[in-house]
């Protein structure tokens, strides 16, 4: 993780992909935000990149590869798991057997359920970037 580097978004919905975009021009908030509509597409970039990006947030379902499989290779894959990039899953989707699955065989760092309006969204993103950036990280020395 890098407190500069970017936040990678992991969602196939457009609605959810503009209301992130303005949420975080609203706050402000100096990382360059990626897009990836599906999980294929972040996973390479993850691979080929040299930047620390600072955030994952991902969505749980999406065609093809879901969110959780997607966690699941960056767990299994020694070079991304030494990013250490915080990984958050942003869903509509937050059942106890997901929720479950998240925290007792992956790693991730919160489970959001997403809010169903604009002023909770941006209330919680705020909360999410600002504890990030206020965390030690091992990539940070």
């Amino acid at each position: 993780m890098s407190k500069k580097g970017p936040i990678i978004l992991v969602d196939d919905d457009g609605d959810d992909q503009e209301i992130m975009i303005r949420v975080l021009e609203e706050l402000k908030v100096p990382n360059k935000l990626l897009i990836f509509n599906d999980c294929g597409a972040a996973l390479l970039y993850l691979r080929k990149t040299d930047e620390q990006p600072f955030l994952i947030i991902c969505d749980i379902n999406i065609p093809g590869q879901n969110g959780i499989e997607f966690k699941t290779e960056i767990d299994e894959d020694p070079q991304l798991r030494d990013k250490s990039v915080p990984f958050i899953f942003f869903s509509t989707s937050a059942s106890q057997p997901v929720v479950d699955i998240a925290y007792k065989k992956l790693t991730v760092q919160g489970f959001f359920k997403k809010p169903e309006n604009f002023p909770e969204v941006k209330r919680l993103i705020n909360r999410v970037v600002e504890y990030w950036s206020d965390c030690k990280h091992p990539n940070s020395f």
